[in-house]
């Protein structure tokens, strides 16, 4: 399981979780305070973070921090509408075309550090700005506004 967050410019590193399964101790420890607390500094008085709907997304403990430090956070309603989902199905790609292919989950961890760290920022920088675009496909496929 990996982390990463993106923005119009940059992105953070690309985390990669080891071990046990991921909690919403987890998440506040090893991803909102050490990557999402001084990239919101760095973005500035428009940071909004959305993140999936996992359930360690949501634990009390995550929901405490974000409210304690004023964050403000958008839920997508639909992978689709979420940035970093097309962004990880863009990352698998790229690490599916590496040759020789990984062979064990050491390998496919460098690939994917190795994919991120010559990521350009273009490709998130479009990603995010398609959504206008995914926004109306999605509401005329329901057709109607987002309840």
């Amino acid at each position: 399981m990996v982390w990463a967050g993106i923005s119009l410019g940059g992105h953070t590193d690309l985390h990669v979780f080891h071990g046990a399964t991921l909690t919403g101790l987890r998440y506040r420890d090893e991803i909102l305070d050490p990557y999402v607390r001084p990239y919101v500094v760095a973005v500035g008085n428009d940071f909004i973070l959305m993140d999936g709907n996992a359930r360690p997304h949501r634990a009390v403990v995550v929901e405490g921090y974000l409210q304690g430090r004023g964050l403000e956070r958008m839920e997508a309603q639909s992978p689709d509408l979420n940035p970093i989902e097309h962004l990880w199905d863009y990352l698998g790609r790229q690490v599916a075309a590496l040759s020789p292919p990984e062979r064990s989950l050491y390998e496919l961890e460098q690939g994917l550090l190795h994919v991120w760290s010559s990521l350009l920022i273009s490709v998130s920088d479009n990603l995010i700005d398609s959504m206008n675009s995914r926004c109306r496909q999605f509401i005329q496929v329901r057709g109607g506004p987002i309840p």
